[in-house]
């Protein structure tokens, strides 16, 4: 049988999408994620700092272990049975979601209930006391979310801050502080910036030509971990050149 050029296309594109493993999508505006119902072998999803809200088309990801949804624009908890379809997840980031709500501990009980095979939540590490009291703490998720009245994840609280994050402009999305450098290595799992060696860092930063260079280093970051051992060879050996000169800058200053 011979295949038409629209169906070999169409092949080639679900074998290149089931070759991904990782994902990272950080801080680029996105609202629709329906691209990982083709992603069967993803692993790795980093969606932070989006306008995120809807969860179902990761429940098709089957091989996902880590996921980050850090600052989106998630209103309610019930979102979380989508994940529980996930056996391999476990590692979740949600914090800074709508879903949050003003109570920390029942969120944390009802997601550790709903997905006891985490071992770590928003950056902290799940312990055995805490599985056995979300038992207790937690709301059981058995149904999904209803899309035009939720009832669950205290949405009725966060309204207004649902409406704000949707209108969010950019430059806020994207800020770039030192916390917010901060929190996007913690998830690619890179040691902190030292608050005495980048004071500019601050949330009030308003100089423009400091935000485009924290815009920059936050991009470079976010790109290190997809390097290869040559890839990061030349990164060291660019990096090393540039100080040379910066030094050499100073020294005849």
């Amino acid at each position: 049988m011979r295949l038409s050029r629209a169906a070999v296309l169409a092949q080639a594109k679900a074998a290149a999408l089931d070759g991904v493993r990782r994902l990272n999508c950080w801080g680029s505006h996105l609202t629709d994620i329906s691209i990982c119902r083709d992603l069967p072998n993803i692993e790795v999803i980093t969606f932070s700092v989006n306008g995120i809200s809807d969860l179902e088309p990761l429940h098709r990801c089957q091989n996902l272990s880590e996921l980050y949804l850090r600052k989106n624009n998630i209103t309610s908890l019930d979102e979380l049975f989508y994940l529980k379809a996930l056996p391999r997840l476990r590692v979740l980031w949600l914090a800074e979601n709508p879903c949050c709500g003003p109570d920390p501990h029942r969120y944390r009980m009802t997601v550790l209930r709903n997905l006891p095979s985490l071992q770590k939540l928003d950056n902290q590490a799940v312990t055995e006391e805490e599985l056995s009291q979300a038992l207790v703490d937690g709301v059981e998720i058995t149904a999904p979310p209803a899309r035009r009245s939720v009832e669950n994840g205290w949405s009725e609280s966060s309204t207004s801050s649902t409406a704000g994050a949707t209108t969010e402009p950019r430059s806020e999305l994207l800020s770039c502080s030192l916390e917010e450098t901060n929190k996007t290595q913690e998830e690619l799992d890179m040691k902190p910036v030292p608050r005495d060696k980048y004071s500019s860092f601050s949330p009030q930063e308003t100089d423009c030509s400091h935000k485009k260079r924290n815009n920059v280093l936050n991009a470079i970051l976010l790109l290190m971990k997809e390097l290869d051992a040559e890839g990061l060879e030349i990164i060291q050996q660019t990096v090393a050149r540039r100080l040379q000169a910066f030094q050499k800058e100073l020294q005849e200053e």
